[in-house]
């Protein structure tokens, strides 16, 4: 299988340090066509690896190109790329694949991971229930972006139709950019610090 690489203005990225010894999984999962792929490469520093394919009549009648008809090609593994947090601990992002077809892969890839991003359009909210049923499945901790492709709904609307838990967050993000990106990232780690800080009633 051929595989290409995102296109990014970057030559190659920096090599990853000797001193990183601590590596950190984060996966990135969503519906078909919601910038999963777009948002591995705004934010890594490296040019990620992508399992991208044209998309051919093999295509048709399986998956839904109703709302995302510009679309030429699909994840048919995975997106990866990688953010250095520091001296010792580099992050490793994993887009999942969004087309029903490859959802088998899904499991393979929560192996090890820290957290999850749910990336959503509201254009089609109801491609995001299945990613949050299996991370909930998993017991994962993950945060929700709307990736803003047009005007709608705002936060709280979007959390009422996802049926989100409160302690839940849900950012808005353009997954083209880099620093919006990044801020969703921030607000997983943020997220999985919170979780792993012992309460009051915890600690007596």
């Amino acid at each position: 299988m051929h595989s290409t690489t995102s296109e990014r203005p970057v030559d190659g990225g920096a090599p990853l340090r000797p001193t990183a010894v601590d590596a950190l999984k984060i996966v990135i999962v969503g519906g078909f066509g919601v910038g999963k792929t777009t948002m591995v490469g705004a934010v890594s520093e490296i040019r990620p690896l992508s399992t991208e394919e044209i998309m051919t009549e093999a295509s048709v009648g399986v998956d839904d190109l109703d709302r995302v008809r510009s679309k030429t090609t699909t994840t048919v593994a995975f997106d990866f790329g990688r953010i250095t947090l520091g001296p010792d601990k580099v992050l490793y992002l994993f887009g999942a694949p969004g087309q029903q077809r490859f959802w088998f892969i899904w499991d393979q890839l929560f192996g090890g991971s820290l957290g999850a991003v749910v990336l959503v359009d509201t254009r089609r909210l109801e491609d995001s229930f299945y990613s949050i049923d299996r991370l909930e499945h998993h017991r994962m901790p993950f945060v929700v972006a709307v990736n803003r492709f047009v005007a709608g709904p705002g936060l709280p609307a979007v959390r009422d139709a996802l049926a989100l838990a409160p302690e839940v967050p849900i950012v808005d993000c353009d997954a083209r950019r880099r620093e919006s990106c990044k801020q969703v990232l921030i607000t997983l780690v943020e997220h999985l610090a919170h979780l792993n800080t012992p309460t009051r009633e915890s600690l007596s």
